[in-house]
C-alpha cells in the first residue's frame, strides 16, 4: 500500500533531504494510524497543528489507507483554521518549561528573562515526560524521540545550536515577548528574587562590592546575591537584544 505526503514549513527540517518541500510517495503495510506513520518519517507530534487526508481535517488516530493523500502542517501563527481539526492542545495560559540535559545554558537564560524554567542535568528521559505532563510545562528538546513520547503534550523541538539564538527561537516561537520580566528569577536556581536591604547582607560582601554597590537582590530559594556589576550589563544587553526581535506590527 502507498500513500503521498506532502510536510509544509518548518517540518521539512525532520525530513531526510530528499522529501523535502515536495510531495513524496510512502510506502506501507497493514494498519497503522497517521500519528505513528508521520514519527516514522521523524516529525515529533508535538510540532503538528494540521493533517489533511484527502483535503479532510483528520486527527492522530486515523488509520492511513492505500491512495491517500497526506498534508501535514505546523502550527499556525497567522491563519485562522477553526473549522479545521487542530491537533495541538490550548496553549499553557502560562509558559513554563522543563528542558533536558543538552539545554543548560538556555535554561540560564530563560530564567534571565523571568521564565519558570526546571532544569537538571541528570534529568532522564522518562521524568522529563513526567515533569512536562504532571505539571503542565512545555518540554524543550534537541532529542527528537523524547517529542515523540506520548504523555508529551507540549514540547517544542529547539533547532538553533548556539544558546543565545536558541533563546531568540523560543521567545518568537511561543510569543513570549509581552510576557518578559528581565531578572526577577535566579539564574542558578529558578526561585524568585528579591531587593534586600544592604546592611542585611554586607558580611556576604567583598570589600569592593560594598563600596561600589548598594542596590542588592537575592534568591528566596538559594540565597544568591545580585547586583548590577559588569556581569548585570552582559545580561541586559542579551535582554535589550531578544526584545529587538520582537515582530513589529503592520501599520
Amino acid at each position: 500500500m502507498q500513500a503521498t505526503f506532502r510536510f509544509y514549513a518548518e517540518l521539512n527540517h525532520f525530513l531526510t533531504h530528499r522529501k523535502r518541500q515536495i510531495a513524496f510517495a510512502h510506502h506501507f503495510d497493514g494498519r497503522q494510524s497517521i500519528k505513528d506513520m508521520i514519527e516514522s518519517l521523524g516529525v515529533p507530534h508535538t510540532e503538528i497543528d494540521l493533517i489533511l487526508v484527502n483535503g479532510q481535517s483528520v486527527d492522530f488516530s486515523y488509520l492511513v489507507q492505500d491512495g491517500d493523500q497526506i498534508s501535514v502542517y505546523p502550527t499556525f501563527e497567522a491563519l485562522d483554521i477553526t473549522p479545521a481539526q487542530r491537533l495541538r492542545p490550548q496553549p499553557l495560559r502560562v509558559a513554563r518549561f522543563v528542558l533536558d540535559i543538552h539545554l543548560g545554558r538556555l535554561a540560564a537564560y530563560l530564567r534571565m528573562l523571568g521564565f519558570d524554567t526546571l532544569y537538571r542535568n541528570d534529568y532522564e528521559d522518562s521524568e522529563l515526560a513526567r515533569v512536562s505532563r504532571d505539571e503542565h510545562r512545555i518540554l524543550l528538546t534537541r532529542d527528537r524521540g523524547l517529542l515523540k513520547r506520548s504523555m508529551v503534550k507540549h514540547g517544542h523541538y529547539v533547532r538553533e545550536t548556539n544558546p543565545r539564538r536558541q533563546l531568540v527561537e523560543v521567545v518568537r516561537h511561543f510569543d513570549l515577548f509581552s510576557s518578559i520580566e528581565p531578572f526577577s528569577r535566579c539564574v542558578s536556581c529558578n526561585g524568585l528574587v528579591e531587593t534586600v536591604d544592604k546592611e542585611a547582607i554586607t558580611d556576604r560582601l567583598m570589600p569592593q562590592t560594598q563600596q561600589h554597590y548598594d542596590e542588592f537582590h537575592r534568591c528566596t530559594e538559594c540565597e544568591q546575591l545580585y547586583w548590577k556589576g559588569s556581569h548585570y550589563e552582559r545580561m541586559a544587553q542579551l535582554v535589550e537584544h531578544v526584545l529587538a526581535q520582537e515582530p513589529k506590527s503592520s501599520p
